[in-house]
C-alpha cells in the first residue's frame, strides 16, 4: 500500500481511515459548520475565559522597592 502523502506523521497517534474525496469535503464541511454553531452558542464563554486568564489580567508581585523599608 502506498504512503499517504498528506500524512507528515503527526497523526500517528491517531489512525485515520482512506476516505474519497468527496467524503473528506462532507466531513470537513458538517466540522466547520458544527464549529460556527458552537461558537455561536459559546462564543462569549470562550471569550471571557481567555480574556480572564490573559497577561493583561495576571496581578503580578510588586517589585522590591527598597529591602530597608519596612512593609507598614
Amino acid at each position: 500500500m502506498p504512503e499517504d502523502p498528506h500524512d507528515d506523521g503527526s497523526s500517528a497517534a491517531i489512525p485515520m481511515p482512506r476516505l474519497s474525496d468527496e467524503a473528506v469535503v462532507a466531513i470537513h464541511g458538517f466540522i466547520e459548520h458544527f464549529l460556527d454553531l458552537f461558537e455561536a452558542r459559546y462564543g462569549d464563554q470562550i471569550h471571557r475565559y481567555y480574556e480572564d486568564r490573559s497577561a493583561r489580567n495576571i496581578i503580578g508581585a510588586d517589585p522590591l522597592s527598597d529591602i530597608d523599608d519596612p512593609p507598614f
